[in-house]
């Protein structure tokens, strides 16, 4: 139980840690100043939520987003988010490519080429499909973690003045209602899909607790030493560039890898919530649906990473509060609740 409970986890947090998190980009954009308490509510937001979605998948016995979308919002919604949920998967899915290029351009290499690796990487991942994901998050996703919050812990401890928390000035909290929002997208996508994986409730509890700590103690650390920067991150198209600045160039490296993984697998996150939603319509292999996916992402990738994210995400975050408001309220409004086996 606990092993699988940990490879949910890990799957989970994996499709949150990806281009616009784990560079940065995506924290800075609700975060910033004044933000202790957002951030704490959105880790306290995303644990619920989670925890209300994967409980509704397994019940409902689905295999897509679609029936817990109209469990959730009723069928006329359910449509419209399904058509909201493709599209955003299909964007954040080109904002990951295109991080891919923009990540690799830190080795001096053609933009192209990180784009065109990234595409070459998940066709390949999914000839294996579902257990090719979690095998490649199980090992990834820890390090990634691992390495970053090493990082940033450094960055603090090195850095003039240390760690600090401002608890007088939380203007910002509504940024996690919006930030929850977004994130919900692909949290529906991924968990939809693996609800009738589940074999425990163990599971749901090691997955949604363990995933909503770790993304809200990492966020609170990531935000603080982006603080600290502040007034570089208009010269850089990934944040995390900024705080590495100073690191030696061996470090710089590491991260830089260990980001472009992190890209990638959410990028196959997203292609998993696609290809599930699709695969009762077409008979075609997993890697086969991949390739024309990101074959026809390409040209999207040619807006340039930070600007994908700056338009994209607030806006999605926005359109995405009354299913937020859907989900935390679902508990309250069944007579109904669904059972674990």
């Amino acid at each position: 139980m606990i092993g699988r409970g940990i490879k949910w986890m890990l799957l989970l947090t994996g499709t949150m840690i990806g281009a616009g998190y784990a560079s940065g980009r995506e924290i800075w954009q609700f975060f910033g100043a004044d933000s202790v308490v957002a951030i704490l509510l959105f880790s306290g937001l995303f644990m619920i939520c989670s925890y209300v979605i994967l409980k509704l998948s397994i019940s409902l016995k689905a295999e897509n987003y679609v029936v817990v979308l109209e469990a959730l919002l009723g069928k006329r919604l359910a449509k419209a988010y399904d058509k909201l949920i493709i599209l955003y998967l299909f964007l954040t899915t080109g904002i990951m490519i295109s991080g891919g290029g923009a990540t690799l351009q830190t080795f001096e290499l053609p933009y192209w080429f990180g784009i065109g690796l990234m595409c070459i990487l998940l066709v390949i991942l999914f000839i294996w499909d579902l257990d090719g994901l979690t095998s490649v998050n199980n090992f990834l996703t820890p390090m990634l973690i691992i390495c970053l919050v090493v990082i940033l812990i450094i960055f603090q401890s090195t850095s003039e003045g240390g760690f600090s928390l401002e608890w007088g000035a939380q203007s910002n909290w509504p940024s996690a209602l919006t930030f929850t929002a977004l994130n919900l997208l692909p949290v529906v996508a991924v968990l939809s899909a693996i609800g009738t994986k589940i074999e425990h409730k163990g599971e749901v509890w090691i997955a949604t607790i363990g995933s909503g700590l770790i993304l809200g103690g990492v966020s609170l650390i990531y935000n603080q030493s982006l603080l600290r920067v502040a007034d570089d991150l208009l010269l850089y198209e990934i944040p995390l560039f900024s705080i590495l600045s100073s690191y030696p160039s061996i470090l710089i490296f590491a991260m830089t890898i260990l980001l472009w993984t992190a890209i990638f697998t959410t990028a196959a996150a997203n292609i998993l919530g696609l290809i599930s939603r699709f695969k009762n319509l077409f008979t075609a292999p997993g890697w086969l649906l991949t390739f024309v996916i990101v074959t026809a992402l390409i040209p999207m990738t040619t807006f340039g990473f930070s600007t994908l994210v700056g338009f994209l995400y607030p806006l999605y975050g926005m359109l995405n509060l009354y299913l937020l408001g859907s989900v935390l309220l679902f508990p309250f409004l069944q007579d109904d609740q669904p059972k674990l086996r």
